[in-house]
C-alpha cells in the first residue's frame, strides 16, 4: 500500500490512491492528494463539490449520484469533468477523502 506524507505525519492509502482510513482526512491534506491526480490547484469551485460530497456522505454514508451531485453544486456535468477531469467517482471523491464509490457517482 502507498503511504504518502501529510500534514500531521504518514497517510496510506489503498492501491487506487483512497484513503485507508477516512479519519486521515484534512483540508490541508486534500491538496496533496489532488497532486497525486495531476491537480495542480484546489480553486474555490473544487472545494465547492468537495464540501458536497463530504457533507453528503456524513448525512447519508454514501457519494451522492452525478446528479445530485450537479443540483447540489450547480455545476454541470461537463463543470464537474472540467474540474476533475477523471471524474467524480474517481479524482473528487479521492480528493475529498471518501471510499471509493461501488458504482457511478
Amino acid at each position: 500500500m502507498p503511504i504518502i506524507e501529510g500534514p500531521a505525519g504518514p497517510v496510506e492509502l489503498d492501491d487506487k490512491g483512497y484513503l485507508k482510513n477516512a479519519a486521515d482526512w484534512s483540508r490541508e491534506l486534500a491538496p496533496l492528494l489532488a497532486a497525486r491526480d495531476g491537480l495542480r490547484s484546489l480553486t474555490t469551485d473544487h472545494w465547492a463539490v468537495i464540501d458536497v460530497l463530504r457533507a453528503h456522505y456524513e448525512e447519508r454514508g454514501a457519494a451522492p449520484m452525478i446528479r445530485e451531485l450537479c443540483r447540489r453544486t450547480g455545476f454541470t456535468l461537463k463543470r464537474l469533468y472540467e474540474l476533475f477531469p477523471k471524474g467524480p467517482a474517481q479524482d473528487a471523491c479521492r480528493v475529498a477523502g471518501l471510499p471509493r464509490p461501488d458504482s457511478c457517482v
